[in-house]
C-alpha cells in the first residue's frame, strides 16, 4: 500500500516561521536584560558615590523617585522663571501702597482704619491730638499692644492734582496713612471701600482682628483692646452695633437704594452692622480679600459688607459696646464734642457719633 506524501513545502514554511519567532523573542529578552542591566550600573554607580558621605545609604528605590521627579522639578523652575518675568512687568497686585504698610514679626492684635477725606484734616488732627499716638508712640503701640492704625483714603478723581499732593505731603509728615491707589475717593465710590481697606490691610498685617472707624468717632485703645480679646476664640466674628431699616426706594431722597428691588417687597435690610464702628476677624477679612472682584456692592458701605456676610457662616455679634444707646457703665468708646469742648460721655448720649473738630 502506498504511504501518502508528504507537504513538504508546507512543513518547510512552519519551521521557517517558529525560527523566525523564535529568534526575535531572543533578540528582545537580550535587548530587556542588556538595558536592566545598564540602568542597574548607573543606578550602582551613584549608590558608591552617595554613600562616600558616610550618611544614610540610598536605595535604588530612592534614585529612583529622584529620577522621577526631574521632569517636575524642572517645570517648577520653568513656572517660577515665568513668574519672575511678569513682577518685573508690573503684573502684581497693586491694591496698596507698599510704601506706607509696615509688616511686624508677630500678629497684630487689630488694625484699625479710619475713614477719612480729602478736607477732613482737621478731624485728623483731632484725632492725633486724643486718642491716635505719632511718631514713636505710634510705633510703639504697634509694637507694644499689637494695634495698628491709619488713616485710610484713596486717591482723587483727577491723579496727581493738589489732592493727592496734600494728602502725599502730609503722610510724609506724619507717616499715618493707608493710601489706596487704586480706590477714587468720591461719594459714589464710598461703598467700595470697604473692599479696597480690608484687601489691602490683609496685604500689609496678619491680623486677629480688622477695625473701620470714621474720622468723626474717638476711640478708647484699651477698652477696645479688651472687647477684642474677648472675642479671640471666634474666628468668624462679625462685630458691631447690628441694625435693619427700611430700604430707600424713591430717588432722590436720602439713603436712597437704586438697587431696591432686590430687597424683596418688604423693602427692609437684612441685619447688619452700623459703618460707623465695625470689627471683622481675620478669616473674613481674608475671605473678602480674596473674592474682592466677586463681591457686589450697593449704595451703602454697611449694607454691601453685611451682604458679603449672608452667605458665609459667620457669627452676628451685636456688641453694645461700639453702640450709643445702651453700653454698660464704665465702658466708654467715644468721645463726645460738646458746645465745643471735647469731653468723654456714655455711649447713651446720641452726639457720641458726630463730632465736630475745633
Amino acid at each position: 500500500m502506498k504511504g501518502r506524501p508528504r507537504d513538504t513545502g508546507h512543513s518547510g514554511f512552519a519551521t521557517f516561521t517558529l525560527f523566525t519567532v523564535s529568534f526575535l523573542a531572543c533578540f528582545y529578552v537580550a535587548g530587556r536584560l542588556w538595558q536592566d542591566s545598564e540602568r542597574r550600573v548607573i543606578l550602582m554607580s551613584m549608590l558608591e558615590k552617595g554613600g562616600k558621605g558616610g550618611g544614610k545609604p540610598v536605595t535604588v528605590e530612592d534614585k529612583l523617585q529622584f529620577l522621577g521627579c526631574k521632569a517636575t522639578e524642572k517645570r517648577l523652575e520653568e513656572l517660577e522663571m515665568e513668574l519672575a518675568a511678569a513682577r518685573s512687568q508690573g503684573f502684581t497686585n497693586s491694591w496698596v501702597n507698599t510704601n506706607v504698610v509696615n509688616k511686624t514679626g508677630n500678629r497684630p492684635l487689630a488694625v484699625i482704619g479710619v475713614y477719612t477725606e480729602f478736607g477732613n484734616k482737621l478731624k485728623r488732627d483731632a484725632i492725633r491730638r486724643k486718642w491716635m499716638p505719632t511718631g514713636d508712640a505710634l510705633k510703639s503701640l504697634e509694637k507694644d499692644k499689637g494695634i495698628v492704625v491709619r488713616f485710610v483714603i484713596g486717591r482723587s478723581a483727577n491723579k496727581g492734582d493738589s489732592s493727592d499732593r496734600r494728602i502725599d505731603s502730609e503722610n510724609h509728615e506724619t507717616k499715618d496713612f493707608l493710601i489706596l491707589d487704586q480706590h477714587v475717593e468720591m461719594s459714589e465710590e464710598y461703598a467700595n471701600k470697604a473692599k479696597h481697606f480690608f484687601s489691602a490691610a490683609v496685604e500689609g498685617w496678619d491680623a486677629d482682628f480688622y477695625v473701620k472707624v470714621d474720622d468723626d468717632v474717638y476711640i478708647n485703645i484699651d477698652e477696645l483692646s479688651k472687647l477684642l480679646r474677648d472675642y479671640l476664640e471666634k474666628p468668624r466674628a462679625y462685630i458691631g452695633c447690628m441694625k435693619s431699616g427700611e430700604v430707600v426706594s424713591e430717588e432722590g431722597q436720602r439713603w436712597y437704594e437704586k438697587e431696591w428691588w432686590k430687597f424683596g417687597d418688604g423693602k427692609s435690610y437684612y441685619r447688619h452692622a452700623a459703618g460707623k464702628f465695625y470689627i471683622i476677624s481675620r478669616t473674613i477679612a481674608q475671605y473678602i480679600y480674596v473674592n474682592r472682584d466677586l463681591l457686589h456692592s450697593y449704595a451703602h458701605e454697611d449694607i454691601s459688607v453685611g451682604s458679603w456676610m449672608l452667605g458665609l457662616d459667620v457669627q452676628h455679634i451685636d456688641e453694645k459696646r461700639v453702640c450709643c444707646g445702651s453700653a454698660p457703665k464704665g465702658l466708654y468708646f467715644f468721645m463726645c464734642v460738646i458746645h465745643g469742648k471735647e469731653t468723654v460721655l456714655p455711649c447713651r448720649i446720641r452726639l457720641c457719633t458726630y463730632l465736630r473738630a475745633y
